[in-house]
């Protein structure tokens, strides 16, 4: 009615769209560029979304908060099979996106911490200078004048593109069976799975295992692990599995993982 021909939504909205099959039903037919930014977007319900605007301009959009907004985006240029993350691509204007590993920059393929600089960072974090000298600190890799940077807590690396391919938030980074792990890289392989509408990874400490939520309905727990057979190592594979109608979101539409969390412990205390 309004011939809306720009979007910029988060993955959840986009995701009951595919999932629900919307847009066999009706196709807005004036949409020509399809924003996502907020959390991950799940490869195989864009892969919907650009079967049916297969000439729309699609864009990965990327920043926390504290870069006021986004600072890195990527234009979708080639075809991404459904358990190959997306990238989020490159810097914005008047901004510097690197990698740090240990204080120096990671190199290709090589896990690092998100970190920006430039004249979008926030000044800090409201009456909360404790935060504040956490997150935005010296720059390590220059020594010679005053230069704050943030650390997002984001966990990232380069392709072979020099494309940056976000990974997991540094405190989904666990090891498990002797073996650091993504649970992010977990949550895109669950996600590439034909029968799986959503699904997010926790780790329980106590007992050392990785707890997958996911829904599905058709989606059995044996299905899951035998699809997973060819997409990641076994040590990757989940211990727990709960299938769930829906996922808890929090009030701008991420994945509500404290909730998931709060909700196994009740289950199993």
């Amino acid at each position: 009615e309004k011939k809306i021909n720009y979007i910029d939504w988060v993955p959840s909205a986009l995701c009951i769209i595919a999932n629900t099959d919307a847009l066999e039903k009706v196709r807005p037919s004036y949409l020509q560029k399809i924003m996502f930014v907020g959390e991950a977007m799940p490869t195989k319900q864009f892969n919907y979304w650009r079967r049916h605007y297969p000439d729309a301009m699609f864009a990965n959009i990327y920043g926390p908060t504290e870069t006021t907004v986004d600072c890195t985006y990527y234009i979708v240029d080639r075809e991404f099979a459904d358990d190959e993350p997306l990238p989020i691509g490159h810097a914005c204007r008047n901004t510097d996106i690197f990698l740090l590993k240990d204080n120096r920059l990671a190199e290709v393929g090589e896990a690092g911490e998100v970190c920006v600089r430039g004249r979008c960072l926030a000044l800090g974090y409201y009456n909360n200078p404790e935060k504040t000298e956490e997150a935005f600190i010296q720059n390590p890799l220059n020594p010679y004048y005053p230069e704050k940077i943030y650390k997002t807590g984001d966990i990232a690396k380069y392709n072979e593109y020099g494309e940056i391919i976000f990974l997991a938030r540094k405190d989904h980074q666990i090891k498990h069976m002797g073996h650091r792990i993504e649970l992010g890289e977990i949550e895109t392989a669950v996600l590439s799975i034909d029968l799986v509408e959503n699904g997010a990874c926790i780790y329980d400490n106590d007992t050392q295992k990785i707890v997958l939520f996911y829904c599905g309905a058709e989606a059995t727990q044996a299905y899951i692990l035998k699809k997973l057979r060819d997409k990641v190592p076994k040590y990757m594979f989940p211990n727990v599995m709960i299938q769930m109608e829906s996922l808890p979101q929090t009030l701008n539409g991420k994945i509500d993982r404290l909730r998931l969390r709060e909700y196994y412990v009740q289950e199993n205390s």
